[in-house]
């Protein structure tokens, strides 16, 4: 079983955190969508015959497209791969897309499988909205919510951003407890980070936004994960929570190791040997496709390449790092050996299973890191 996830390189407007490949201009979208339905066909082979577990539209701003463009782009997935086991099919929309008719159009989706959706809300407060350059309203979030539950949609997962200087723990908890009123059965929920060469960088530097405060931070994190527990929502990956047993299948994909193909302009793609990830760059991506080119950099994974990885990503999960799964040559004992140097407060070990406990949870990469081959 596989995953497909696709890239749709458009925004209207720059949010100043995000650090993702994407353009604010829509007037190569007719021939990114064309282009993008070749790749489909050009990639055809990369998965092996695999049959296709889940879909994600991801981006950018995937609810940009009209229901059309989506349809085009499913039913030629479709029409190359095994599609009789699909599980999930994730649409990411922003709340000021989908308005009324908006929602009606993508209604109709649900006959080609569109079951899930995830909104970008981030905050339910106009001025943390603002510091992020937001293009919705706290209004626009919760009436976009209500809509897509109203059209029968019940698997949503929300995002929401915590730390950011314009949020007080009060707020943040009304937050979260705005998205426990909707009885949402799945959020995902990170911390505010300042990536390099993104436009909140350069506006920090400036003196025009407010410094991030990872003190703040790290004790709106606590709040989240009590808040969370006390709402039973399973914390199944560091930063996604899950009532009932409503897992993001795709993603959970990714933790697990499990081979995904992804289309669109900066896209990666694992088939458990080698990753490859596609140019970030629109016109590039077009001419070359176009072109019947797929434009990627490859990389073929080393034996310890793949065990980091599997350390990196399981250390993230509540399923723990399995030691089992380190039997080629020493790789078990030298994470056993890394693991006497890391706090003994971070981690439990038993079954041969390595769990972070919720103060590792802080610091779940270094620790990582930590155990890397």
């Amino acid at each position: 079983m596989a995953g497909i996830y696709i890239h749709i390189p458009f925004c209207k407007q720059a949010c100043y955190y995000c650090n993702f490949y994407f353009s604010t201009s829509l007037t190569n979208k007719d021939a990114f969508v064309k282009a993008l339905l070749l790749e489909i066909e050009l990639s055809k082979d990369y998965l092996a015959g695999e049959s296709i577990e889940t879909i994600y539209f991801g981006g950018g701003t995937p609810s940009l497209l009209s229901a059309d463009e989506i349809k085009s782009i499913v039913h030629k997935i479709q029409n190359i791969h095994q599609f009789s086991h699909l599980r999930e099919f994730t649409l990411e929309a922003n709340p000021d897309d989908l308005d009324a008719q908006k929602i009606i159009e993508l209604s109709a989706l649900k006959e080609i499988g569109l079951n899930r959706f995830s909104i970008g809300v981030q905050s339910f407060f106009d001025e943390d909205l603002k510091y992020m350059n937001r293009a919705h309203t706290s209004g626009e979030a919760t009436a976009a919510i209500k809509r897509t539950q109203d059209a029968g949609f019940e698997n949503i997962t929300l995002d929401l951003i915590y730390g950011t200087p314009t949020m007080n723990d009060a707020h943040w908890l009304q937050n979260l407890n705005t998205a426990f009123a909707f009885n949402i059965p799945h959020i995902s929920s990170y911390a505010l980070t300042v990536e390099a060469k993104t436009t909140l960088e350069n506006r920090i530097k400036k003196g025009k936004s407010a410094v991030v405060d990872e003190e703040q931070a790290s004790r709106q994190f606590d709040i989240l994960i009590h808040e969370m527990n006390r709402q039973n929502y399973d914390q199944y990956e560091i930063s996604n929570f899950a009532k009932d047993g409503n897992y993001a299948i795709h993603n959970t994909s990714y933790w697990q190791q499990k081979k995904y193909l992804g289309l669109g302009p900066s896209a990666h793609s694992y088939n458990g040997n080698s990753r490859r990830w596609n140019v970030a760059n629109n016109l590039t991506y077009i001419k070359s496709v176009s072109e019947s080119k797929i434009p990627f950099e490859e990389e073929q994974l080393t034996s310890e390449q793949q065990a980091n990885e599997y350390i990196m990503t399981s250390l993230r999960t509540m399923w723990g790092l399995d030691l089992k799964q380190l039997s080629v040559g020493s790789f078990q004992l030298s994470v056993l050996e890394s693991l006497k140097t890391v706090d003994a407060n971070f981690y439990v070990l038993e079954n041969d299973i390595i769990t972070l406990t919720q103060k590792g949870k802080h610091f779940a990469d270094r620790i990582a890191s930590d155990l890397f081959l």
